[in-house]
């Protein structure tokens, strides 16, 4: 009902963290991480999107307030915490471990390439 907000929030988050190391880049130009911060802000915003067109489609969001179909009495708002907890962080890690291994791959990649091939007999 409302994982998509973990991954929603954790996208706002990074894009502020991106925002910030793109404005002073000789900071973080040595960190593979903090220079590809707004591929995991791709990844997450673009999940979020998916996930809100689905809620929407399935009518679990709705245009009026409050917004969470589960967020009109206390019974549903209960289990749609124990969601946000359990399947909206579960989400929001995978993102994020797929980032880092994009990430890593990318570097060795990027490392391999830079280093002088073996000399010719």
């Amino acid at each position: 009902m409302a994982c998509v907000v973990v991954p929603a929030v954790q996208a706002v988050a990074v894009s502020a963290a991106a925002r910030v190391a793109k404005k002073n880049p000789s900071a973080f130009s040595k960190n593979p991480f903090l220079k590809r911060l707004g591929w995991l802000s791709g990844l997450l915003w673009g999940g979020s999107a998916l996930l809100i067109f689905e809620h929407v489609w399935h009518g679990e969001i709705v245009p009026f307030f409050p917004f969470l179909t589960a967020a009109e009495n206390p019974e549903e708002t209960a289990e749609m915490l124990h969601e946000m907890a359990t399947s909206g962080t579960a989400m929001a890690l995978l993102c994020t471990a797929v980032w880092v291994a994009m990430v890593l791959i990318s570097d060795a990649i990027i490392k391999r390439g830079t280093q002088a091939p073996p000399a010719a007999n």
